[in-house]
């Protein structure tokens, strides 16, 4: 039987959290499977923790808490959930109470359905609109247009997942936000389902607009390793034969000018042009070379294939 694991990154959110665990209980107890929640506090400064440490000793058969010893960020401490779950599916949730633990058993139909990951999509958002929605709209307009993973909602943490399509990537940075276009790549069945909002009653958000300009950055580290990761001398080899073959030719009009006109092909400024053009290619094609044998010293040292399988029909039955 399948198993459903809960991963809740908590930062200062002590006096949601009892009200969490309780919806929590409500919520799973409906699912027909075993369950477990693993709450992650991000080096909180409040009494997070003592609550947490409570809630574990009150029920030690479903609960799970890793207490990180500094603050390392959302990510971080999703990454770290993940790594501590048994689960073969894995929920993300806030622990801030914005959104609402009753939809979690939607989702787990969903994925029962065979989706490999199940979005939440906030339709009816309880935010600040220039602050938080506007940006936000942008943000996943411009996410959904550079990975090809169309969502509306990206910044919604309630997802849904099968352990087999995040586990094979390490999370850095912002790139929470980015686990359903990770998963994509890999081939995953994704779906989009609205879910409940709720205004924030507890504590303080943790976001703001500084947030736009980490987000841009892991966006473009994204792209790079979704498009060129496992190909990495098609982004510098094809722009380092484009600038050699313009410099080349830059080159052969100063040579024919110089025949049909005499005009010599020194003194004229296209002459050093040509060859910082003719250099620069050559170096964009040799950083791509060097580029693709570190991807292959990368993949034959943890002999990690560059295919992934989605099922076995008529295999050997492992025993």
């Amino acid at each position: 039987m399948e198993e459903l694991s809960v991963v809740i990154p908590v930062y200062n959110e002590s006096e949601s959290l009892h009200k969490l665990h309780e919806a929590l209980h409500s919520a799973l107890k409906t699912i027909n499977m075993p369950w477990e929640i693993v709450y992650v506090d991000d080096g909180s400064n409040d009494q997070s923790v003592q609550v947490l440490e409570s809630l574990a000793a009150e029920d030690q058969e479903h609960t799970l808490v890793i207490a990180l010893r500094r603050n390392f960020g959302q990510t971080a401490a999703i990454a770290a959930g993940i790594d501590n779950t048994q689960g073969d599916i894995i929920v993300l949730l806030d622990a801030d109470m914005q959104n609402d633990p009753a939809d979690i058993p939607m989702m787990v139909e969903k994925m029962q359905e065979g989706y490999d990951v199940v979005s939440g999509w906030r339709v009816q958002r309880k935010d600040t609109f220039i602050t938080r929605t506007l940006p936000s709209r942008i943000a996943n307009g411009l996410i959904s247009w550079v990975t090809g993973v169309k969502l509306r909602d990206y910044g919604c943490t309630l997802k849904a997942y099968r352990r087999e399509v995040i586990t094979g990537f390490r999370l850095y940075g912002e790139m929470h936000r980015f686990i359903p276009a990770y998963a994509g790549y890999v081939g995953a069945r994704i779906i989009e389902v609205p879910v409940q909002h709720h205004p924030r009653r507890f504590g303080k958000t943790k976001y703001g607009l500084e947030r736009i300009l980490k987000v841009i950055l892991d966006l473009l580290t994204v792209k790079f390793l979704i498009s060129y990761g496992h190909k990495p001398n098609y982004l510098f080899g094809g722009p380092g034969m484009a600038m050699m073959a313009l410099g080349t030719l830059l080159l052969a009009f100063l040579v024919v000018r110089r025949v049909v006109t005499l005009v010599s092909v020194f003194d004229s400024p296209f002459f050093p042009v040509s060859l910082m053009l003719m250099y620069m290619g050559f170096q964009s094609i040799l950083m791509g070379l060097l580029a693709e044998l570190q991807v292959r010293t990368y993949h034959e040292a943890q002999q990690k294939p560059t295919y992934t399988v989605r099922r076995v029909i008529n295999g050997p039955v492992e025993e």
